[in-house]
């Protein structure tokens, strides 16, 4: 008796799997496996695969200087007394060099650094893949390369002694619960990354929110800019903006030589890499303006305003610029063409609300100093609004002048 034509084979479904995987696999490396034929089509150069190549090339000097600076810190505070952890990441910096110390040089400065930073990136970018082909093979659709950026601007946002376990459990949230749950990439109102190193901050702040997780060595006890100020122990009193140029603290935090996270370090770099991400409109500039403009002038509203017990409220807009997370967030997280507004006017109001509210938790919020992260999130949420309100107005507009 012959089989009917409808039943499953379970050759032709075990073949079938095995191609769909390898090409989920093939699509990440050269070319996606359906192509457009015909002469009628246009293709545009820039697809998902392009996209994400430049976003992570025009991050590339501000991971490469972040790198470096983290075997810096952990040079100066070995200066200070302080000594290297004895943790498995060192095991072959340790065999080569002979482990860090006060006379290592440039090379030795770096791959310390990267000793720390390669298996919490690839710790991240594995189980990111992994959600990917698990959503990518249950809704039979293909695997899109959006989560190498979402893997690398979630390893840049946290501190480089987070636990691996954290790492996996961050990245996890923000695939799942701010992409995945929505229908995948295109659909999701919020940043993933952000949504990730959200949760791991308040599930686990004395794991990521301490201090002394910022530099690789054992018992820091130093402080970011942001957390000097919140505390009272550096003071902006009577300081104008322009006075910062004759700061070296401040050109320290302009290239990147000063504690914190890997991206948060060298705004210089940030900004060069952003302008490239303007210049091939990858990133609208009126989000990055609108950033920019909200955050100056709500600074310097507190500024005017001033306060004998906050010395935040002190603090001009160049040091905001060079401080914490804002230089990432302006150019690369409120940039995130899926989470932003759509049109031109929604965005830059999209851009003020961000730098407005980065300013307003930094100066009124004492305990987390650090404000760029919740205002972008914040600012998703309101996203759809702006767009609503920018396309009644229009629609209103018009019939007005039709009307007439």
């Amino acid at each position: 008796m012959s089989k009917p034509n409808n039943t499953p084979d379970k050759h032709t479904d075990y073949y079938a799997h095995g191609e769909s995987m390898r090409s989920y696999f093939r699509s990440l490396l050269y070319a996606n496996g359906r192509s457009t034929k015909g002469k009628v089509h246009v293709r545009d150069a820039i697809d998902v695969k392009r996209t994400m190549t430049i976003v992570g090339l025009c991050l590339l000097p501000a991971i490469l200087i972040g790198v470096y600076n983290l075997g810096l810190q952990a040079q100066l505070a070995l200066a200070s007394g302080l000594t290297t952890p004895d943790v498995w990441q060192l095991l072959a910096f340790n065999a080569v060099t002979g482990g860090l110390t006060e006379q290592s040089g440039l090379l030795s400065r770096f791959a310390y650094g990267l000793s720390f930073y390669v298996p919490i990136y690839l710790t991240a970018l594995s189980v990111s893949l992994f959600w990917e082909v698990v959503f990518a093979k249950v809704r039979r659709q293909e695997l899109h390369e959006g989560f190498f950026v979402t893997a690398l601007l979630f390893t840049l946002i946290i501190p480089v002694s987070t636990p691996l376990w954290i790492v996996a459990l961050g990245i996890t949230f923000g695939v799942i619960m701010a992409k995945e749950v929505f229908g995948g990439m295109g659909y999701n109102f919020l940043n993933p990354a952000l949504a990730g190193y959200a949760f791991i901050y308040f599930a686990y702040p004395t794991q990521v929110a301490q201090l002394s997780q910022f530099v690789a060595v054992d018992g820091f006890a130093g402080a970011t800019t942001l957390t000097q100020v919140a505390a009272g122990k550096l003071s902006f009193v009577d300081q104008s903006w322009y006075q910062a140029f004759s700061d070296p603290l401040w050109w320290d935090a302009l290239f990147g030589f000063t504690v914190g996270t890997i991206a948060e370090t060298s705004t210089l770099a940030i900004l060069l890499g952003g302008l490239m991400l303007i210049l091939t409109r990858l990133a609208d500039w009126r989000i990055v303006v609108g950033v920019m403009l909200g955050m100056v002038l709500t600074a310097v509203m507190f500024n005017l305003i001033g306060s004998d017990k906050n010395e935040m409220f002190a603090m001009p807009w160049t040091w905001h610029l060079v401080t914490g997370g804002f230089a990432l967030g302006m150019m690369f997280m409120a940039t995130d063409p899926v989470t932003t507004a759509y049109t031109r006017q929604g965005k830059f109001f999209y851009g003020l609300m961000i730098g407005f509210m980065t300013v307003l938790i930094r100066v009124l919020n004492l305990k987390m100093p650090e404000g760029i992260m919740l205002a972008i999130l914040f600012a998703n949420l309101w996203a759809p609004l702006f767009d609503y309100v920018v396309a009644r107005s229009n629609m209103k507009r018009r019939l007005k002048r039709n009307a007439a």
